[in-house]
């Protein structure tokens, strides 16, 4: 695995640093300019990555609704990306489809990671969701930016969307779940969810583990009583503290057995996304 590497004019110190790429399979120094239509970001842990692919995927199909790349095309660039991560330290690549002029280009943002917190404070946007294109993630990211920073403003981490009904639908930057005794439950998908990777993660976990996976609408009196994590690709699962659910004690060490299992999802990032032989 290659360590990739910035100039001093990339971004500030600590921010990491950007790259175009080509379809010719080159690299160019980039900086913060034009508009991103899509992103997509995981963890990278001493070279290791869980659900590549799925991230892959979704930022692929996303592409394609704004005339992006050709799925090949993106396909290489993901591959680019992935050979040229570092294999030691945490990071956090976002890969972004960017709107520059006449044009889209392919960037990638390496950054390091920010560290991992165990639990959240969640904090209710007033109003109901007011997405453009909440399946797409990119799209939205100041609206969330700016959600985002007025939880942090209120005391809390994150902000929590709710539909016009009034259901809960996920995070700013998170999905949300929760249980019911044994069985873990989760808003239905549809064109106002995010299709979330650690949530499909956790829930294919789950289901092997003998467990119930349901989805329910739900508001946040009815969630009152039961435990709610979120959950992402940077903290993986979170349990909810504050502003929806109940928390307890045993629901940390419950959140922590999953978090294991998660993490033993990983894999090395340079192998992730290799092409698949012919039989």
């Amino acid at each position: 695995m290659n360590t990739a590497t910035g100039t001093a004019t990339d971004t500030a110190p600590g921010q990491g640093f950007r790259r175009w790429w080509d379809a010719d399979g080159g690299w160019s120094p980039a900086d913060a300019a034009g508009t991103v239509l899509v992103a997509d970001s995981w963890l990278v842990d001493g070279g290791r990555v869980r659900g590549l692919d799925r991230h892959a995927g979704r930022f692929r199909s996303s592409c394609a609704r704004f005339s992006g790349p050709a799925a090949d095309t993106a396909t290489r660039f993901l591959r680019a990306v992935a050979a040229s991560l570092p294999a030691r330290g945490r990071w956090f690549p976002r890969v972004e489809l960017v709107e520059t002029g006449p044009g889209t280009r392919l960037r990638m943002w390496l950054r390091p990671a920010p560290p991992r917190t165990a639990t959240v404070r969640l904090w209710t946007a007033p109003g109901p969701d007011r997405r453009r294109l909440p399946a797409v993630k990119g799209a939205d990211l100041d609206h969330l930016a700016g959600l985002r920073a007025a939880a942090v403003a209120a005391g809390a981490d994150e902000a929590l969307l709710l539909s016009p009904e009034g259901h809960v639908l996920e995070g700013s930057t998170t999905s949300v779940v929760w249980w019911r005794n044994d069985t873990l439950c989760g808003p239905p998908p549809g064109p106002g969810l995010l299709p979330g990777v650690t949530r499909a993660l956790l829930g294919e976990l789950a289901d092997r583990a003998g467990h119930q996976v349901v989805t329910e609408r739900a508001t946040a009196a009815d969630l009152a009583g039961v435990p709610v994590w979120t959950l992402n690709a940077l903290h993986g699962i979170r349990p909810v503290t504050e502003g929806l659910g109940r928390f307890q004690d045993p629901d940390a060490a419950r959140a922590e057995h999953w978090q294991s299992r998660l993490a033993a999802l990983a894999v090395p990032a340079d192998a992730a996304l290799l092409p698949v032989a012919n039989p």
